[in-house]
């Protein structure tokens, strides 16, 4: 069975970038993450330790949001070694890490980054 996690849509405030500006004011960013790992015996049991605990991955990726980084893509890599450092049963894992209202000149939502393993 081929099964998935996914958290969407995590936001948090921080201060990343490459100007100095953005360092100071910081921006919105926005965590997805979808994490591929064997979930039937969880589906059998009902039991959180055959599974990962969404809250526990939310914290780990808080924390790597808290470290200030100039790139997205660093960032993203931290979040991605982070999380196969802490749970061993993620066989596949993608970040994407989108930072709303990047300093740029013209009309954008968001500037993202996507790493997958």
């Amino acid at each position: 069975m081929k099964s998935f996690i996914l958290l969407e849509n995590m936001i948090f405030y921080a201060h990343h970038g490459v100007f100095h500006q953005e360092t100071v004011v910081g921006n919105t960013y926005i965590v997805n993450l979808k994490m591929g790992l064997d979930l039937e015996q969880a589906s059998l049991s009902d039991d959180l330790s055959d599974t990962i605990s969404y809250a526990d991955v939310y914290d780990y990726v808080k924390e790597e949001m808290m470290i200030p980084s100039r790139l997205l893509e660093h960032v993203a890599g931290r979040i991605l070694t982070r999380l196969k450092k802490e749970f061993k049963q993620i066989e596949s894992i993608e970040v994407k890490l989108s930072k709303r209202n990047p300093p740029i000149e013209g009309q954008l939502d968001c500037a993202s980054v996507v790493l997958i393993d």
